[in-house]
């Protein structure tokens, strides 16, 4: 079934990250870390579907989004960016394998901090802290990082930034490792959450493996 949302607000975040607001249709339910998939409804766009996760609460009159625009992509995240107050977009039933499953280490890459926004919030809104929650969040520069105040200003919540093309900055790494990963892990039985693009998906399931975190404690989502 097919949703039609209307635009109510849309603001930037980054210099190319924008938070978005639509109204919410009647009934529609979704749990912290699913995602839909999501067009322009407009003539040419309707088949050109993008994966965009929820970053608001269930409980909320509105659908939120953060999503990022890729200039060197010229598709529907530029169109995004570009939208109006009372434009519309598509959206489907909500899907996704990432869930809440406790507290944990929440490791992003990019725009893969986004189902990961949703879940915290929600932790927090009902436990009143984040205890014994750490987030490890890779971006290639420091004005890439996805709402950093909003993370370090959550109560309990560690947070471990990590910058690969900024050699300068108190961040800079070349990649999230089982050396930057293990003394990280080793504080937690709990969950490890993984999003962002697949090469760094692949990169930490094997540095996870090598630190003998069992499969079973790896939440991330389906890529096949």
């Amino acid at each position: 079934m097919t949703f039609t949302l209307t635009l109510q607000s849309i603001e930037p975040v980054t210099h190319d990250t924008h938070h978005l607001v639509f109204k919410k249709p009647d009934g529609y339910e979704y749990t912290p870390g699913q995602a839909c998939d999501f067009a322009l409804a407009k003539d040419g766009w309707r088949n050109e579907q993008r994966p965009f996760t929820f970053t608001g609460l269930p409980t909320d009159a509105t659908l939120e989004f953060v999503i990022k625009s890729y200039p060197d992509h010229d598709g529907v995240t530029e169109q995004i960016a570009g939208m109006q107050m009372t434009d519309q977009v598509e959206i489907s039933e909500p899907w996704g394998a990432i869930e809440d499953k406790g507290p944990g280490v929440f490791i992003a890459g990019g725009a893969g901090i986004t189902p990961f926004i949703a879940i915290l919030k929600r932790r927090l809104q009902t436990h009143g802290t984040l205890e014994g929650c750490h987030l490890v969040f890779s971006n290639k520069t420091e004005a890439d990082i996805i709402l950093r105040e909003t993370f370090t200003s959550m109560p309990g919540l560690v947070c471990h930034f990590v910058v690969t093309d900024e050699a300068d900055s108190d961040f800079a790494a070349d990649r999230i490792n089982a050396e930057f990963l293990q003394g990280i892990v080793s504080e937690t039985n709990g969950p490890i959450y993984v999003c962002g693009p697949e090469p760094m998906i692949d990169d930490v399931l094997k540095a996870l493996g090598t630190l003998d975190v069992p499969d079973d404690r790896i939440i991330t989502e389906d890529l096949d």
